[in-house]
């Protein structure tokens, strides 16, 4: 377990939930990954992000999909690509990350409290 943190801490991290617009294989990034935009609604706006998602999604079928994201770390260059957001998600048993998403339609931009 991590060192507790206060409520404060916890509402300083963003997380957001928004819609894959659109999603593309990324062959520039040092280990298998797809480039995603996301729709954080009228607020955020569409960001872009890199994802090592490859073992459990295409992407074609990741349109239309909603995603969690932090939206207020600092962008970061991946490869040729400016990373905008943070998409979460879990490791299964086997090491390849499974995307955290609403199991309901929730508003994009809509925040996690």
């Amino acid at each position: 377990m991590a060192e507790t943190i206060g409520f404060d801490d916890f509402m300083a991290v963003d997380i957001r939930a928004g819609t894959i617009t659109h999603a593309e294989p990324f062959p520039e990034a040092r280990k298998p990954a797809i480039k995603l935009w996301v729709d954080f609604g009228p607020e955020l706006g569409e960001k872009k992000s890199s994802a090592q998602i490859t073992q459990h999604y295409n992407p074609a079928e990741l349109i239309g999909r909603q995603v969690m994201a932090v939206v207020n770390f600092p962008p970061r260059q991946i490869g040729p690509m400016m990373s905008e957001v943070l998409v979460l998600g879990i490791y299964d048993s086997n090491g390849a990350v499974v995307l955290l998403s609403p199991d309901k339609q929730v508003p994009n931009g809509g925040r996690m409290c």
